[in-house]
């Protein structure tokens, strides 16, 4: 029973990130346009967010900071996709290798010092075990994520905006015959999923791992492009995808917490092989475009 809460405990706390880079990115996709840069975006936002949270002396201010950087890096990628001739992947490649060097270089003051943490919220004060207190200790931006899934599910489905958001990334023709800017359109949807992609690098330097370094995303915005895929370009889908993905990624920390300890870099390496496998499973001709937004098939 302990395993299973910590297995569980530790899908949420992996998972968060998770969360957030994948409903940015279906935001994203759902438009019709691709950001393979969320990775530069993950890591970009984690550095702002914790040197504002730590110039700050508030971990939220650093939650907003990292939204921001976010939303600007991810603005840039839609402002230079929309011009002609210019590849969304090439781009994305770009901003990735952008948002990594910059975090890199300005981050380099922040290694050290510690910052303001996440608030966690208490799920397990009904048990006097330490362990299941431990598993059910939750980040606070986790129920933040859940009502994002939930409103971003709801507004594709049913209000004027995700129509036409859905519109753009079905058929750019006809959301042009009807008199709207595709190109406004995307630049904007890849501006808010850059914003809702950079809470989960606050998730990341401001709650887990908790700190600023170099090493902090290892490759979680990739792997939250093959999540996207993988919940058919559903929100809600998205959310239970990043739980599959956390739990993978707890397995070997949840064995360790319970004393097994025999092949925990094994355990450690599941999100990776999982990532594989699902890229196999559903990138088949059968299934490869099956709920995709047609215009990420249409070659500019």
């Amino acid at each position: 029973m302990e395993l299973l809460l910590a297995i569980l405990g530790g899908a949420i706390r992996v998972g968060t990130p998770f969360l957030f880079v994948s409903l940015g990115e279906c935001l994203t996709e759902r438009s019709g346009r691709i950001n393979l840069g969320l990775e530069g975006v993950l890591v970009f936002s984690a550095m702002a967010g914790f040197a504002a949270a730590h110039a700050s002396g508030s971990p939220w201010l650093g939650v907003l900071a990292a939204g921001g950087s976010g939303a600007l890096l991810a603005l840039l990628h839609g402002l230079l996709c929309s011009l002609p001739r210019v590849s969304d992947i090439a781009t994305g490649i770009a901003l990735m290798l952008l948002g990594t060097g910059l975090a890199f270089h300005l981050g380099k003051p922040l290694i050290q010092p510690q910052a303001p943490q996440i608030p966690s919220i208490e799920m397990g004060a009904w048990s006097s075990s330490p362990q299941v207190q431990a598993a059910l200790s939750v980040n606070a931006l986790f129920p933040l994520g859940v009502a994002l899934a939930l409103l971003i599910a709801w507004g594709l489905a049913n209000t004027r905006f995700g129509l036409v958001l859905r519109m753009a990334g079905d058929s750019s023709d006809a959301a042009r015959a009807l008199g709207y800017s595709v190109k406004r359109i995307r630049v904007a949807a890849t501006t808010a999923g850059g914003f809702v992609a950079g809470l989960g690098g606050a998730s990341l330097s401001l709650y887990y791992p908790g700190s600023w370094n170099e090493g902090l995303s290892s490759g979680q915005g990739l792997i939250a492009v093959a999540l996207v895929i993988f919940a058919r370009w559903a929100p809600m889908r998205c959310l239970w995808a990043t739980l599959l993905f956390g739990g993978a990624g707890a397995v070997g920390p949840a064995l360790q917490s319970v004393g097994i300890s025999a092949g925990y870099h094994l355990f450690n390496a599941m999100p990776y092989a999982l990532t594989l496998v699902i890229l196999v499973v559903t990138c088949s001709p059968r299934r490869a475009l099956k709920g995709a937004p047609i215009e990420l098939g249409v070659s500019k």
